[in-house]
């Protein structure tokens, strides 16, 4: 649970973009049996009812991904041009 006041920064994080990506892709089919607290079922079943991690959202992550790699290169791009920090 991530309170609402903080819901903000888990979307802007590459980190939790790279990690829902990687779950995905690795354990989204995997159909070996779990069984916990409430919940019986596939791994599959599990991320797809308890985290919302489907199939579809490999290719989400990957674009998300790609366009935070954008957005740093235009920043530190933009940052190199206009900063300038030289005594002279």
């Amino acid at each position: 649970y991530i309170p609402g006041w903080w819901i903000w920064f888990y979307y802007i994080c590459p980190v939790a973009w790279t990690l829902k990506g990687i779950i995905s892709s690795q354990l989204g089919d995997v159909e070996t049996k779990i069984v916990g607290p409430g919940f019986e079922g596939s791994v599959k079943q599990y991320l797809e009812v308890s985290l919302g991690y489907g199939p579809g959202m490999i290719g989400v992550s990957a674009a998300v991904l790609v366009g935070f790699s954008f957005l740093f290169f235009f920043v530190f791009a933009i940052s190199v041009k206009i900063l300038n920090f030289q005594k002279r």
